[in-house]
């Protein structure tokens, strides 16, 4: 069955580790009927959180796609990982969804998890309604965690529901917006309407009213017959609180026990009736400018937003209609690549678990199987579209690492299984450092490479190892220096002559001209790996031919990618070319390339080299109870504070802090603070390295070469 734009609702369900998002979509399930019985993460069988690393951990890793049929809707249902290591996952799924379902544990409150996630639910304006679980715990305490809501994610937070009697024997709920009370029966389920009691009236009213206020503010024939009335109807009500959860004016509260199955067919019924459908979102920015309208009567385009491998599979391809309708046997055109793509069946999801259907329309979400080359983050239009979806954006890298098989023929096939998970999630960045000669992992946390390792050993058979990254210094000078090298080589017939007289200063915007010599050709370069080179030749009176200038800045580029110093890159230096001598006979390209290398060298010594290290800009957010320890830890990571100020609850500390020292911080600073804490990386500059470090490295890179 195919169902229209305007009876689809995409729901991502958003929230801490623990908040019990897997539990609740197990019952989202049961409720409508798309199973017949809840699955348990205890017992591995939840439709979610199918794979084999899911459920040896217990937690979600993947974000999961599913799907329930409730009253005229089709809901789609994301549920994905509450830890920020898998943040693109989370990403991946607001791209399409129409409304988030925050789920905070009622013990618990709003943890710093949930508050990273926010973040992303405000970055793609996407409207959300929160749920509070687990009221059947004894510690269960809905008004704190309402009262936080509100001082986390603003005053926008407005309950529907509160709890008549939370924690042990937790069954009855208050519903303020049908001003009606659910009594659950002890194994949950469908509910009695009950009155409300007397004693309770005066909360749920003044709750009622707030919402009515929110549903009548962007309608004033609402708002006028709301002072005139006093109440609206349950259709009038209806409406306006659907404009208004559209336009993240309102982030309406429920509470439940998915646990025990209470709950859920409201929300649900919430869902359907309130939360926008694709059609009621505004239209998808397009790259390049221009938007593109969730129209089932447009042209089809569709936009890939996770990829995932499947054993026995293959490539499983996750995406979202957006407009027109997808029907089996299409034929699109990849927008990145021009290429064509034959989609021969389509898929509904459950987990899994997949049902091949006809047709999907503008707002559906779908699954194809064996897709020839088109990967996460690429549009595919039917032909005479021309559309290319906004990209979506990951996070930054917060750690990284190098990885090292323990045997040497096994490199290749590494490389292969880390560039197919890189292909599945856009957060884990493949490094093949050339001048640190390692191949570097960038992610999200420790937790984010410990399960990639974790899928190379199990799933791919391959050890793999990792190691301390090496740090990518570099070397410049702090004064001029004067030398000349001849080189001369012979050994039967025509030999290798070519002598250079070369001058290497520190190189700065402004530096003025050398007085004494003449320059005759400049050439000013930006680096590659960064920094800049400038080239002065300044030979009068023809000592060395034009014709072996670029051999000569050749040798001296090549010495800058292996410095002196530690064998890292050159930076920030300008060279003049003043003097020399060549042999009529002997002297060629490759004679004045290794004279200029070795001169270049010999000048780089006597100038005073200064070894530089990177620095990055660390932004913390902690609560002030551990804010003493984090501070404590950057002063050992010889950390320079650049500032302390308050963000909302948080502290918030900047400091910078060389990358040596960021090794493994992600999981100090979990440890540190029990998981309360945030922050993120941003690399700034490179700055000199104390004395002491800088003889202890030049030492180690000598001592290295000799063994070699």
């Amino acid at each position: 069955m195919s169902y229209t734009t305007r009876n689809i609702r995409n729901v991502v369900l958003l929230g801490h580790s623990g908040s019990g998002k897997t539990t609740f979509a197990e019952t989202m399930l049961f409720e409508s009927k798309a199973t017949s019985r809840r699955g348990s993460i205890d017992e591995r069988n939840t439709v979610s959180d199918f794979t084999n690393i899911e459920m040896e951990r217990g937690n979600s890793i993947f974000s999961t796609l599913m799907n329930v049929k409730w009253k005229d809707s089709k809901i789609n249902i994301l549920d994905t990982p509450g830890f920020d290591d898998f943040a693109g996952e989370i990403v991946s799924s607001l791209k399409v969804a129409d409304t988030g379902v925050m789920l905070l544990n009622a013990k618990n409150g709003v943890e710093v998890g949930s508050e990273i996630i926010w973040e992303y639910v405000n970055d793609y304006q996407t409207p959300a309604i929160i749920v509070v679980n687990q009221m059947d715990h004894e510690k269960a305490d809905f008004d704190t965690t309402l009262e936080q809501a509100k001082n986390r994610f603003g005053s926008k937070v407005l309950p529907v529901q509160y709890p008549l009697n939370q924690g042990n024997g937790f069954d009855t709920i208050v519903d303020a917006l049908r001003m009606t009370m659910y009594v659950f029966p002890p194994d949950g389920g469908k509910p009695k309407k009950e009155q409300i009691p007397e004693s309770e009236m005066n909360r749920a009213q003044e709750m009622h009213n707030q919402l009515v206020e929110a549903a009548a503010e962007n309608d004033e024939t609402l708002m006028e017959k709301f002072f005139d009335a006093g109440s609206l109807t349950e259709e009038e009500l209806a409406s306006g609180l659907r404009i208004a959860l559209a336009n993240q004016q309102i982030f309406p509260v429920f509470c439940c026990s998915a646990t025990d199955n209470m709950g859920s067919g409201r929300i649900m019924g919430f869902v359907n009736d309130i939360c926008p459908s694709p059609a009621d979102r505004p239209a998808a920015k397009l790259a390049g400018g221009g938007e593109l309208v969730c129209d089932e009567k447009d042209k089809t385009t569709i936009f890939i937003h996770k990829t995932l491998s499947e054993p026995r599979i293959g490539n499983v391809t996750y995406f979202k209609v957006f407009s027109g309708k997808l029907k089996a046997g299409d034929e699109l055109v990849n927008a990145d690549t021009r290429n064509s793509e034959r989609i021969s069946q389509i898929y509904s999801a459950n987990g899994k678990n997949r049902e091949a259907v006809d047709e999907l329309c503008a707002g559906d979400i779908g699954v194809v199987l064996k897709i020839k080359e088109a990967k996460t983050n690429q549009t595919l239009n039917a032909k005479g579209a021309d559309h290319k979806i906004d990209p979506m954006v990951f996070p930054n890298s917060r750690i990284r690492v190098a990885v090292n098989p323990p045997a040497k023929q096994d490199m290749e096939k590494l490389m292969k299984a880390l560039y197919q998970i890189a292909d599945e999630d856009p957060t884990l960045i493949i490094d093949q450092n050339k001048s640190l000669k390692q191949t570097l992992l960038h992610g999200q946390g420790q937790l984010h490479l410990d399960i990639t390792k974790y899928r190379i050993e199990k799933v791919n058979n391959i050890k793999m190892e990792f190691e301390r990254p090496r740090i990518p210094y570099r070397e410049t000078i702090t004064r001029t220096a004067n030398d000349s090298y001849r080189h001369k080589k012979q050994s039967g017939g025509s030999g290798q002559f070519g002598e250079v007289h070369m001058r290497v200063e520190p190189w700065y915007q402004g530096l003025p001209d050398p007085t004494d010599l003449t320059i005759r050709k400049r050439e000013l370069e930006e680096l590659p790996w960064g920094g800049k080179f400038e080239f002065l030749w300044c030979i009068v009176g023809g000592s060395i031919d034009a014709k072996y200038i670029n051999a000569i800045k050749k040798g001296v580029l090549q010495k800058m990618e292996e410095g002196p110093l530690t064998g890292s890159y050159c930076q920030n230096i300008r060279v003049c070319v003043y003097d020399g001598k060549m042999h009529p006979v002997d002297s060629n390209d490759m004679a004045f390339m290794l004279a200029s290398s070795a001169v270049f060298k010999n000048a780089f010594q006597n100038s005073g080299p200064q070894l530089l290290e990177p620095i990055y800009e660390l932004e913390i957010l902690c609560s002030d109870d551990v804010m003493g320890d984090v501070m404590g830890d950057l002063q050992t990571r010889r950390a320079m504070i650049m500032g302390m100020s308050a963000e909302g609850h948080y502290q918030k500390i900047n400091a910078k802090v060389p990358l040596k020292e960021l090794y493994k911080y992600s999981a100090s600073l979990r440890s540190l603070t029990q998981g309360r804490a945030k922050f993120k990386r941003a690399f700034s500059e490179y700055m000199a390295v104390t004395p002491d470090i800088q003889q202890e490295l030049t030492h180690s890179y000598s001592a290295s070469l000799q063994e070699a």
